[in-house]
């Protein structure tokens, strides 16, 4: 077996959310941070013929860098990996129970209270300020009339902040994210839907790679 580039790249999105991974058999990847606040799905090209748990996400994909196209060979102890001149054993972890893992099903979403598409250029643009500015927070406002998207420090009135519209709303609502966990998103367009239960789902349009990221407290919605 081998794993295709869009395949590694959600691996390596995924070690980012959680150093651990529990590969599922089948065609579906997921994972869940420590706390959490962060649960990705994306069904992928391959299928893997077991489930399997790898402690460190980075150093299985450090070994997989050392290899060029390399097959994979799934034993019950572990993957050998190899290619026509090298070959390597890498060990599954002693149990999955060692770290967080994703529930069986996904999130059962609540009706969104709000929802807009985050175009590719607006997302890349507003994490980039979040961190330029160092600031903690991005925030989803409607003011009854916009939805903007607004870097800021909600805990700090005097704080830097900007913003940029995303479409029209006849809501009022502030939607507040961890910057950091934002960061945590692959680059994309999303369509986004918020509730004001205190969740989020995004879901990129060009592939079945799906966030489900939990707002915080402090987030209200008026209606």
């Amino acid at each position: 077996m081998k794993l295709s580039n869009d395949t590694v790249g959600f691996l390596k999105n995924y070690a980012t959310i959680n150093q651990s991974l529990e590969f599922r058999e089948g065609n579906l990847l997921r994972t869940v941070s420590p706390l959490n606040t962060i649960l990705a799905s994306v069904e992928i090209s391959e299928d893997f013929p077991k489930t399997f748990p790898i402690y460190e996400l980075n150093r299985f994909l450090g070994t997989l860098s050392l290899f060029n196209d390399p097959d994979l060979d799934f034993t019950e102890e572990g993957v050998t990996i190899s290619d026509p001149s090298h070959e390597a054993q890498y060990r599954y972890c002693g149990s999955s129970s060692m770290f967080q893992t994703p529930p069986e099903k996904d999130i059962s979403f609540p009706d969104p209270d709000v929802e807009f598409t985050l175009e590719k250029d607006v997302f890349k643009k507003t994490i980039n300020a979040a961190n330029t500015l160092g600031l903690p927070e991005v925030v989803v406002e409607g003011n009854g009339t916009e939805t903007r998207l607004v870097v800021s420090d909600t805990g700090n009135t005097s704080s830097d902040r900007f913003s940029t519209g995303v479409g029209p709303t006849d809501k009022t609502f502030r939607m507040i994210f961890k910057t950091e966990n934002l960061n945590k998103i692959m680059e994309g367009t999303y369509d986004v839907k918020l509730s004001s239960k205190r969740i989020s789902h995004f879901k990129r349009q060009a592939d079945t790679l799906n966030y489900w990221i939990a707002l915080e407290q402090n987030s209200t919605f008026e209606g």
